[in-house]
């Protein structure tokens, strides 16, 4: 039509009818790309919040990308949901396609579904995966830097299309008004509705141009995405499982885990990485997993080792000519004689030591030459520390107090005391595993003190029958005098002395000072071999 013409009615509402729909009825698109529930977005703002590491991330990508923590949002919620749902894309906010396509590729990459292994249901491991995948997160808000601006200028096209769509409306409304009986509408206000059109019709040509350009964006940017996606799924899968598996080689439990507090788990899982003995991690784990593995197989009061034939009246161990007897009426009543008697034949067997009741107290020499190197790097005293913490899971299995003494020249000692019935404490126990006093070696200085806390628990309680395990790389020597007291507190408080010695066989050959202390005495050449002490762990 031309300008200043007027038009019926019924032609404006036609030529502007589709704006009309548009306008009343503009869907809804999401921004979040993970479906979630209150409760999982209570979660993710409750680990926000105490996640210094977390928060600090995101205020670095907001500074730089538009919308970076709705991503971290979303990345958080895909690893902690067991199985996450993503929306279609059809679903989203064109601003948030990209956000779309990066945790879709990070969902379908294989280190995705191993790392959900370790942080589906716990908020921790799950902010953990976001923090391991900072750099490449870095890196994939960059490979889509332009698809996101595009998709903002698309946004922009369609807003500005609903606002022209929204002017169509009210100028169609504004000729109804002035139009005349007959149905025409004044040549002003059809040129109103008019212009509206065609503004329309531009702000929704330009919309579409920019969604053009968006999805070529999008699709430009796609290999690359999924690429970086995969790394940084696989590289977040091993550093929650490095730390899964270093916490349960130090003794942490998953109960424990989830009772512990956002930052204290954060700062043991800094401390367990970066202490002394985080290297040997694995050898620790080890250590204690074999110790397990013995206690399993050990059965108390069992007949051990036939040695020959006895005297008795223990039926389960009786020799069969003896039943034969039974079989026979008239020697019935002397098998009954000789069972009142104990004076049956029975088989004879030498079974190992019962444990003790007392408390395991475990010596450990952290003088300068334990810091020597083995077989693959493991130091003498890394194998002892795991040695000693093992048997303080021992300990704790069966109910018994456990004392670490580390010591090396005479008067240098360092006690950590592990009462049964109350708990370790992982910082305590690091503690106890990461100090080493250094300098020469004693070896009555810690035998004194192990004597003594003995004497101490016997005591208290009556408790007899404690074990103290020497664990050393070096021999030295002890007086006479101290000999004859060590002697005379052995026989009365009945507690036994294991030896182990760590790659240096020499120290505990025939007729070492070690020998002459230890009950039961042990070497162990490879350090990397835990198994070498397996028999200890059956006996104490």
């Amino acid at each position: 039509m031309e300008d200043g013409a007027s038009k019926g009615l019924e032609e404006l509402s036609s030529l502007a009818g589709k704006w009309l729909g548009l306008s009343s009825a503009v869907p809804g698109r999401h921004t979040a790309v993970v479906v979630a529930d209150r409760f999982d977005r209570m979660t993710w703002r409750d680990t926000y919040e105490q996640s210094a590491a977390l928060r600090e991330l995101a205020e670095e990508l907001d500074a730089r990308h538009a919308h970076a923590t709705d991503l971290l949002t979303d990345v958080f919620l895909a690893a902690y949901k067991a199985a996450p749902r993503l929306r279609e894309p059809a679903e989203m906010a064109p601003a948030r396609l990209a956000d779309h396509q990066v945790v879709t590729a990070l969902v379908e990459s294989p280190g995705f579904t191993e790392l959900r292994r370790e942080t589906a249901g716990d908020p921790y491991a799950a902010a953990m995966a976001v923090l391991a995948q900072a750099a490449a997160l870095r890196g994939l808000l960059e490979r889509t830097r332009e698809a996101r601006e595009r998709a903002g200028q698309e946004e922009q096209g369609r807003q500005a299309a609903e606002d022209a769509a929204t002017s169509v409306a009210e100028a169609l409304r504004q000729g109804a008004e002035e139009a005349g009986q007959d149905g025409t509408v004044p040549a002003p206000a059809a040129d109103a509705v008019r212009q509206a059109v065609e503004a329309a019709e531009a702000a929704e040509a330009a919309a579409r141009q920019a969604a053009r350009d968006a999805a070529r964006a999008l699709g430009a940017a796609a290999p690359g995405v999924q690429a970086g996606a995969r790394s940084a799924a696989a590289k977040a899968a091993q550093a929650v499982r490095q730390e899964s598996a270093l916490m349960r080689a130090w003794g942490v439990g998953p109960g424990e885990l989830e009772r512990m507090p956002f930052d204290e788990r954060a700062r043991l899982a800094e401390r367990l990485r970066t202490g002394r003995l985080a290297r040997w991690a694995e050898l620790i784990g080890r250590f204690r997993q074999m110790a397990r593995g013995e206690r399993a197989r050990k059965v108390e009061n069992t007949t051990g080792e036939l040695v020959g034939v006895t005297l008795g009246n223990d039926l389960s161990r009786i020799i069969p000519s003896e039943l034969a007897g039974l079989g026979v009426p008239e020697l019935r009543a002397v098998f009954a004689v000789r069972y009142a008697a104990g004076e049956l034949m029975l088989y004879d067997s030498q079974g190992e030591q019962s444990t003790g009741q007392g408390a395991i107290i475990a010596c450990v020499d952290t003088s300068h030459s334990m810091y020597e190197a083995g077989p693959g790097g493991i130091t003498r005293e890394a194998w002892a520390k795991g040695c000693a913490l093992a048997l303080l899971d021992q300990a704790r299995e069966a109910g018994r107090d456990f004392v670490g003494i580390l010591f090396s020249a005479p008067g240098r000692l360092q006690v950590f005391r592990f009462p049964a019935g109350r708990s370790a404490g992982t910082d305590r126990v690091v503690d106890f595993a990461e100090t080493f006093l250094g300098g020469g070696t004693s070896y009555q200085t810690p035998l004194s003190a192990a004597g003594e806390l003995l004497e101490e628990e016997f005591g208290d309680t009556a408790r007899r029958r404690g074990d103290i395990v020497m664990i050393t790389d070096d021999d030295c020597g002890v007086t006479e005098e101290w000999m004859r007291g060590w002697n005379d507190a052995k026989r009365r408080l009945g507690f036994r002395v294991f030896g182990v010695v760590v790659g240096a066989p020499r120290v505990g050959e025939a007729g070492s000072v070690l020998e002459a202390l230890c009950d039961n005495l042990r070497s162990v050449e490879d350090l990397t071999d835990v198994h070498a002490a397996a028999d200890l762990f059956r006996v104490i």
